[in-house]
């Protein structure tokens, strides 16, 4: 099931972007203390770099990811989630002529 909002946050309002403007991410805090992130990836490849573990859910759009040390790309799309460890890089590679990809990034 898609994660469709959050209640009771704290968010960041100034944006991250990130790769000319290609990948662009607001951060938040639940009530918790819980960190994450939304965002939006524009047609693009790109390689981020991770220092938690990250779960990476797609609530619009749809992505072809590749985690480090594979050759496999694995497409992902509303509804789904993919598990990126700690200190790890992994590649997001979003379709000219699709939709964005939409996501959340649960962080550690």
């Amino acid at each position: 099931m898609t994660t469709t909002h959050f209640d009771n946050v704290s968010v960041t309002t100034k944006a991250n972007v990130y790769f000319d403007g290609k990948c662009v991410s607001h951060g938040f805090t639940l009530a918790d203390g819980t960190k994450k992130s939304v965002g939006v990836i524009l047609p693009a490849t790109l390689t981020f770099n991770t220092g938690a573990p990250e779960i990476m859910e797609c609530v619009g759009g749809s992505c072809d990811y590749k985690l480090d040390g594979t050759d496999v790309w694995v497409t992902s799309g509303e509804g789904d989630k993919f598990n990126v460890p700690g200190n790890a890089k992994f590649q997001i590679r979003v379709t000219e002529g699709f939709e964005a990809y939409h996501y959340i990034c649960h962080f550690g």
